[in-house]
């Protein structure tokens, strides 16, 4: 059943609200805690704008309209703006000021029948590659971080949660501890292929005075120096070469970081790679989710 359709909220007591909503977000991860709070953000600002607004299922679909339609978000976006606005809402029924969660009977819409990501070619992955110039710490970091990446499969956030001490150096290579999205624990250890031991070993050689609990790939800058890198940093890195490369070519919102994992999935497949060596190399728990990865090659 539907909120009744009566002003609950004037729009500053939903502003106190919503700020104590992100206080107690603090007991979240850092990547959990700043999803949240961005796609709220949006939320927050669309309100702001929607005199009409009562908290029923109808406006949390105007909503979604509002995303599709003005925002021009893809599925996988949409769903996740509408989980912060559902998680919201639970928040609000816990402080006894909504009755229902209007959210929850408001799907994300259709799935995709294809990944949201393209893929890139041998060439465009060779190409970018010879963008970064390696000829200090920031460059090195990002080789590293784009080889393990394109060769080891490593996402956004396993990179982000990685530490000095994570790295194992041993007589034939290199092995990571990686902890994966959904993870509580580093509780895989990955072998880091040729292709991405000499980019690792390159880097490391900048990083002689850290201590073991420093992260990975850190900040480089003057005044973040020492500072654990983001996704939205480690994003904006690989963008900014892929840009320099030439790759985007008006794609910017298909061609990404995650093209990066997506390709190097495709190129394992193309080797003649089996499904469940690409399931465990790139720690795909979920078929249909491999599915998606592999339909532009099928």
């Amino acid at each position: 059943m539907n909120q009744k359709k009566t002003s609950i909220f004037t729009l500053r007591n939903l502003l106190v609200l919503h700020s104590d909503y992100l206080n107690e977000l603090q007991k979240k991860t850092p990547e959990t805690r700043g999803t949240y709070e961005r796609t709220l953000r949006e939320f927050m600002r669309w309100l702001h704008l929607e005199k009409s607004f009562h908290f029923t299922s109808e406006d949390i679909e105007r909503y979604k309209r509002h995303l599709f339609r003005q925002k021009k978000l893809t599925h996988t976006s949409v769903v996740m703006y509408l989980t912060s606005v559902r998680k919201f809402c639970e928040y609000l029924m816990r402080r006894g000021v909504l009755k229902e969660n209007p959210a929850r009977a408001v799907p994300g819409g259709t799935p995709p029948v294809q990944h949201t990501r393209k893929s890139i070619s041998i060439g465009d992955v060779f190409n970018f590659l010879q963008t970064i110039d390696r000829t200090n710490e920031i460059g090195f970091r990002d080789f590293a971080m784009a080889k393990l990446m394109i060769n080891c499969g490593l996402s956004e956030i396993e990179l982000v949660r990685a530490n000095v001490e994570d790295v194992i150096l041993q007589k034939k290579g290199l092995r990571l501890r990686v902890q994966g999205k959904g993870k509580k624990s580093k509780d895989t250890v990955l072998l880091v292929v040729d292709e991405a031991c000499e980019a690792m070993k390159s880097y490391l050689s900048y990083r002689t005075k850290s201590k073991p609990s420093d992260p990975l790939f850190m900040s480089a800058g003057n005044r973040t120096r020492g500072d654990r890198m983001t996704s939205r940093g480690i994003r904006e890195r690989i963008n900014f070469y892929l840009t320099k490369a030439g790759i985007k070519n008006g794609e910017a919102r298909k061609i990404t970081a995650l093209s990066l994992r997506q390709t190097a999935i495709q190129m394992m497949a193309h080797q003649g790679a089996s499904f469940a060596d690409i399931q465990e190399r790139f720690r795909i728990t979920k078929p249909t989710t491999l599915k998606l990865y592999l339909n532009e090659s099928t």
